[in-house]
């Protein structure tokens, strides 16, 4: 049922490729030096955060917020604790990589219809932590915020 949901994995500097990146929806990052592009998603420990959004700008929009974090910015909490252990950014791209669960719907309408669709985009994520947690018994990495400290806070950077 979630492998299904998700494009195949991606190189993260390829995100913005990805079909229905303009929707809400879900993102799953990967860091391993194995070569995951264009393989079909799986639940495998090297992933290290699941996000979500239901903003105007989708997914699109959400990666790119974590992108400006993790490159020195702020903006994105889960990129500020990817940051806090991954302070080069052009190593740690090399490495990362991301797989995408695109919702259509227009998140600017009041309608039933697409007010379900956002909820069950918010549902869905807690449904891949779930998921997650069942297999691995823990939460990925940059999701554990008492195991994994902001790089802003930690170094007083916040910008």
């Amino acid at each position: 049922m979630y492998e299904n949901r998700f494009t195949n994995r991606m190189r993260w500097v390829d995100r913005e490729q990805s079909e229905g990146i303009q929707y809400p929806g879900i993102y799953i990052c990967a860091i391993t030096d194995e070569d995951l592009s264009s393989k079909d998603f799986s639940w495998i420990t090297n992933i290290v955060y699941v996000g979500m959004t239901n903003s105007v700008k989708g997914l699109k929009g959400r990666l790119k917020q974590f992108d400006n974090t993790i490159k020195g910015k702020s903006g994105h909490g889960g990129a500020d604790r990817m940051r806090y252990k991954y302070q080069n950014y052009n190593e740690l791209v090399n490495k990362l990589y991301v797989a995408v669960a695109p919702f259509t719907c227009n998140v600017k309408s009041n309608s039933p219809e697409d007010l379900r669709t956002m909820g069950q985009v918010a549902k869905f994520e807690y449904d891949c932590f779930a998921r997650f947690t069942e297999l691995f018994g823990y939460l990925p990495e940059f999701n554990d915020y008492a195991k994994s400290p902001k790089y802003s806070l930690a170094t007083g950077h916040e910008e």
